[in-house]
């Protein structure tokens, strides 16, 4: 007789875990730009043991969230201007690549994600207008076909979020911006590839010079104020 094998839920991976909270934290802006972090004060404001923060912290490094703090630790690592408008660049042209594609297919992007995005514009919360910011031009890229250009727009997505929550904090959306989301959707189903191109690099160009002036104001200020989200609680 073949033994049963009971299933074991699998359990959520705990370094994707702590990298995602610490991510979090460092776009909200509660782990404030240079300030000092440690692999054990991390450890107990999650309630976890000090491996999987050492594992999540060589992310947040290798992907640019933190730096290396003289003696020991880490700091998390200051915003900058050109460091953001370069992030643009590169995904100003994975979002014109994504439109075009999309449009060859004529693509019926959801009314409500506009719906959505333009009730967030109106509203106060920042976690909001990011989502939904984010939702808009994530189902651009699922239409395009073409997986990689997701799973290269997210690398750079972490960053800009972080630069528009830190913008957003004191100041709304533009009112344009959903306007330029609504044309952009519009020229894809109309199968225009050229003008849902046009349509996109004109939008992040004006996102971006927005963001920027934006940001460097911000940074100009006394203090960056902060989140009121608390890194904290277990999270296995």
């Amino acid at each position: 007789m073949a033994t049963s094998l009971v299933q074991i839920p699998s359990a959520p991976d705990l370094v994707d875990q702590v990298y995602r909270a610490l991510l979090d934290a460092i776009s909200s802006g509660s782990l404030a730009p240079g300030e000092r972090l440690t692999q054990e004060d991390i450890a107990r404001r999650l309630n976890v043991s000090r491996q999987p923060v050492l594992q999540a912290l060589r992310l947040l490094k290798k992907d640019g969230f933190v730096h290396d703090a003289p003696g020991r630790g880490v700091w998390v690592a200051p915003l900058d201007v050109e460091w953001t408008r370069k992030v643009y660049q590169v995904r100003g042209a994975l979002d014109m690549l994504a439109a075009r594609l999309a449009a060859a297919q004529c693509f019926r992007i959801d009314p409500k994600l506009i719906e959505r995005g333009r009730r967030a514009a109106r509203g106060r919360s920042v976690e909001a207008m990011l989502d939904a910011d984010m939702a808009f031009h994530q189902a651009i890229y699922a239409a395009s076909g073409n997986a990689l250009i997701g799973q290269s727009a997210d690398h750079h997505w972490r960053h800009l979020r972080r630069a528009m929550g830190a913008v957003l904090q004191s100041a709304t959306q533009r009112e344009s911006l959903w306007d330029e989301h609504q044309s952009i959707a519009d020229a894809i189903a109309a199968g225009d590839a050229d003008g849902a191109a046009r349509l996109s690099n004109d939008h992040g160009a004006e996102a971006s010079a927005n963001l920027g002036r934006r940001l460097a104001e911000r940074l100009n200020s006394p203090a960056l104020s902060t989140s009121t989200t608390a890194l904290s609680g277990d999270i296995r």
